[in-house]
């Protein structure tokens, strides 16, 4: 069947190539037959043998051979009739088809010509084959005038030019038209009308005059808030440096007034002075630094540092505002969190003491937890602070975190405050990549709560632990006093040492508990009050091996000496985990000495004072404020120091140019940064540029200064300064600084 078809298929392909060869055979053959039938019935009528029968079925079969003949071409007339009607149908579709290409091409052609869009088509030479209506319109041309030729808009100016992958070219340019100058950005691509045709290069252009307007505005309003912004941090700047400069003056000489005999009056006033004096300059430095932030000149450091170490020092720091309050204070580190991790300490020592001294600010009664945890992701730590204060209303929660907004209006009447300082916290903690939420109701109290990553150092297991934590597992401990917020960190810290802990409020009850059972240790809280303190240290002693005293430096005043040998060591409250593990581990402290009123032991005696150089520095100071120049020649001389006091820049250069050539050189320069005549910066590069000339001894140069901004420092370091020392000066910074500079030029000698 295949091979029939093949055939026909073949056959009909040589007739459409050949048809005279197929018409002359179909000719042949029709004359051939006609021809034969023809001659054979003339002879078999002219035979002699005439019989009529065969003559009869010889004209039949004519006859037979002629009807078959008409019927035939009858059918073949009925097929062809068929196809003939199939072909006008056909007819009529290809011309209702063409009517409605015709109609869909017209209604294109109105759309490209009504386009608002500019279109323009052209050749390979760059001749227009077409343009639409408003292309006309900009080129002030009709249609008949362009196509045909190489015309072009004006150019005025050629903006910046793009290739899309797929080969389109996207530019923009200024054009000139009736309107005045536009702008117009062009997409020009190739396309192709036939395949056999070569492509037409399309070009549509888009008036974006109003856009190109408003980014050119938009650019103009932020190189103007760029300037403002520089304007705004300049004048903060010096804002913050006309108020530092009386500021130092009023918290030094109130810091040296408080070292006079004063009557108990007189020392409340100074007090009062000198508190305020820290409430403007914790004002200005929340002003300057959300000027920082807001400007985007916040820099974060990446540097390894103790995590236990600095919450417990910023408890401690904070303890003293907190117990002025009669409020607790305590913190508690997770042992799974990594003793030394990397980051900005800085930074976050600012939100958490930020957080936590909004904590004490809000809360009347109670106190304020401190904990540190792992987060939900790996390398994740979780900081809570935690207070028993008045609460947020849940419609002020998400507000208080938006720059000078607060709780309420009554919040800041009764509390006071700028209402920046979460605004920065939520801000630095987002620079840190973490994020920070707040869960309260109010006259529930608040918690804070942020997590940012700070990966482990490694080097933990190389610098050993902070402490090691004994092992209190099977071990009884009793812990007596209110049941505080510091009373339950410390039994949850207990409990994570295997401790079995037995919490007890009264010291009636804790005094009816201890034959029970044999105890590691009892720790006693002076809150329960001095009597049953006393009682409750005496029975511990037949039933407890370590006996701890807690206390606050407060209430230290109070203690007996007679009452402290009951005990076998004392914690200073907010307690330090080390402290804690140490008196528990087994190693007896030394009994509280007596010491004088006012002495802080926030921490312990852990760490030494500093001590005063035996032989004083030759110290010269530039300052051209008289009452800051008396503070500090004060201060260098309560501190054994030889201060000289010089009023500008160029006296503090000839003042140093004449101990160098005498050879009795200064050992420290105290240069203020904003000085008449020469200013700090110009006279600290002097000082270098004449040391390197004469081979001279390098001068160690402190910059005083009250621009905190991370350009002023980088300024005082590019001029060769040594130190940094921030208006209002700080007595034990000061102290810090020049004793460093001491032991080295002692080491160096």
């Amino acid at each position: 069947m295949l091979r029939t078809l093949r055939i026909r298929s073949r056959l009909r392909r040589f007739n459409r190539r050949h048809p005279w060869i197929s018409a002359t055979i179909r000719s042949f053959s029709i004359f051939s037959a006609t021809f034969g039938g023809a001659y054979g019935f003339i002879m078999g009528s002219r035979t002699d043998a005439y019989n009529p029968h065969t003559f009869a079925l010889g004209a039949s079969f004519l006859f037979a051979l002629a009807c078959l003949a008409l019927a035939t071409l009858s059918m073949r007339m009925r097929w062809l009739r068929k196809k003939m009607r199939r072909i006008e149908m056909h007819n009529e579709a290809l011309v209702d088809r063409n009517w409605e290409l015709k109609s869909a091409e017209e209604h294109a052609r109105s759309l490209f010509e009504s386009q608002s869009d500019l279109i323009v088509l052209r050749d390979g030479d760059g001749i227009i084959t077409s343009v639409n209506d408003a292309y006309c319109a900009l080129a002030r041309k009709p249609r008949e005038a362009l196509i045909g030729t190489r015309f072009t808009l004006p150019v005025l100016m050629q903006g910046l030019e793009a290739v899309e992958p797929n080969g389109v070219r996207i530019h923009d340019q200024k054009i000139d038209s009736a309107l005045g100058p536009r702008w117009i950005a062009w997409r020009e691509g190739l396309i192709r009308h036939d395949a056999h045709s070569p492509a037409d290069l399309q070009c549509v252009g888009r008036d974006v005059t109003d856009r190109v307007e408003t980014e050119r505005a938009l650019a103009q309003a932020r190189d103007l808030a760029n300037t403002a912004n520089l304007a705004k941090s300049k004048f903060l700047a010096m804002a913050s440096h006309e108020i530092r400069t009386p500021l130092n003056g009023i918290i030094g000489m109130s810091n040296l007034l408080l070292d006079t005999p004063l009557t108990a009056e007189q020392a409340t006033y100074a007090k009062a002075v000198k508190t305020s004096g820290d409430a403007l300059t914790a004002l200005i430095d929340e002003l300057l630094d959300f000027s920082k932030i807001e400007a985007g000149k916040i820099d974060l450091e990446h540097r390894p540092f103790a995590l236990a170490a600095l919450i417990e020092d910023i408890t401690e720091l904070l303890a003293p505002r907190a117990q002025a309050r009669k409020l607790e204070i305590a913190s508690y580190v997770d042992e799974r969190l990594p003793v030394e991790v990397i980051g900005d300490a800085a930074r976050l020592r600012q939100v958490l003491l930020n957080l936590a001294g909004n904590a004490i600010k809000f809360t009347p009664e109670g106190g304020v937890a401190i904990m540190v945890e792992p987060g939900i992701w790996p390398g994740e730590i979780s900081f809570i602070v935690r207070d028993t204060g008045i609460g947020i209303a849940p419609e002020a929660q998400e507000r208080i975190f938006r720059e000078f907004e607060q709780a309420s209006d009554g919040t800041a009447r009764n509390f006071g405050g700028t209402g920046l300082g979460l605004s920065i916290s939520d801000r630095i903690v987002r620079r840190m990549g973490g994020r920070i939420a707040v869960e309260s109701a109010e006259g529930e109290g608040a918690t804070f709560q942020f997590a940012i990553p700070l990966a482990d150092s490694g080097r933990g297991d190389a610098h050993g632990a902070a402490f090691t934590p004994p092992d209190l597992t099977d071990k009884s401990v009793m812990l007596v006093g209110p049941q505080t917020i510091e009373a339950l960190l410390i039994a949850r810290r207990l409990e994570r040492w295997g401790a079995q802990t037995c919490t007890v409020a009264d010291a009636s009850i804790a005094a009816a508990l201890l034959p029970e059972r044999a105890w590691h240790g009892i720790l006693i809280d002076y809150a329960v009050g001095e009597t049953a303190m006393r009682e409750l240290g005496d029975a511990a002693q037949r039933h407890a091996a370590q006996r701890i005293a807690m206390f606050t430096p407060a209430m230290r005043r109070d203690i007996a000496p007679a009452m402290m040998t009951l005990f076998t060591g004392y914690l200073v409250k907010p307690l330090r985990a080390a402290s804690l593990a140490e008196r528990l581990s087994g190693a007896s402290a030394a009994l509280v000495p007596d010491l004088p009123d006012g002495i802080n032991l926030a921490h312990e005696m852990e760490t030494a004072p500093v001590k005063t150089p035996a032989q004083g520095l030759s110290v010269l100071v530039a300052e051209d404020n008289e009452i800051n120049a008396l503070l500090i020649r004060s201060l260098l001389v309560r501190m054994g120091h030889r201060p000289v006091i010089t009023t500008d820049g160029e006296q503090a250069l000839e003042s140093w140019l004449a101990a160098h050539s005498a050879g009795a050189p200064y050992d420290v320069v105290l240069m203020d940064v904003q000085m008449p005549k020469i200013d700090g910066i110009k006279a600290a590069k002097q000082i270098r540029s004449h040391e390197i000339d004469r081979g001279a001894k390098r001068t160690a140069i402190l910059a005083l200064t009250a621009n905190t901004l991370v350009d002023d420092r980088y300024a005082c370091f590019e001029a060769g300064m040594d130190g940094f020392l921030v208006k209002p000066l700080d007595r034990d910074k000061l102290s810090e600084a020049l004793a460093a500079i001491s032991a080295s030029r002692t080491i160096a000698v």
